[in-house]
């Protein structure tokens, strides 16, 4: 696994040692975490890294803002399918991101997308790229709306929040073919 770096976000593998700025990061202010779980403390911090660590086959990384090189938060590439018999997965998904309050609305998440997606198409060559979120999360749903993914649908009652309530999930997808577009789209974000 390796470090994605752009402008505005460097995307480190998840490492125990990044647990002090992830906690910090999460702890900023957990206003926006109602429809997402993000650990509060420093032992659910380190059980939520040593899933990501030793779960099943993902890559999980550290979002670091360059500008004042601070952890921000966390992403994953995971779920990795594979049908055709290569090394490389044909269809992956990007997920378990959350971002400190300061991080939000900013070129981070746009920015860690593009890498994730570029490492997704480019270097791997997949089919599709899946990202979903609770369907009752408006925001998480526009975000991924803005970089140019199609909403596939909701799968009703997928599993239980950390709530203890029952989720329904909002699916979203993109394409190999779909790539080129949202590529140029996220990269206009950018330069705006």
């Amino acid at each position: 696994m390796t470090t994605l770096a752009g402008r505005h976000v460097r995307l480190e593998p998840l490492r125990p040692p990044h647990l002090p700025g992830l906690l910090a990061a999460a702890t900023e202010s957990r206003d926006s975490y109602d429809l997402t779980w993000v650990p509060g403390d420093a032992g659910s911090m380190l059980v939520y890294i040593q899933q990501a660590l030793t779960g099943p086959e993902a890559q999980a990384f550290a979002a670091i803002r360059i500008s004042d090189d601070t952890i921000v938060g966390s992403t994953r590439l995971h779920d990795f399918v594979r049908w055709s018999g290569r090394a490389a997965p044909d269809a992956v998904e990007i997920g378990h991101t959350w971002y400190s309050r300061s991080a939000q609305r900013t070129p981070v998440n746009a920015e860690a997308k593009l890498l994730l997606l570029t490492q997704a198409f480019e270097a791997w060559q997949v089919v599709r790229v899946s990202l979903k979120t609770d369907a009752r999360n408006e925001r998480s749903r526009a975000a991924i709306a803005r970089l140019g993914a199609r909403f596939d649908g909701v799968l009703r009652a997928t599993n239980l929040t950390w709530d203890g309530t029952v989720r329904d999930t909002a699916y979203f997808s993109i394409l190999a073919a779909e790539w080129p577009d949202v590529r140029t789209g996220l990269q206009a974000r950018l330069a705006r």
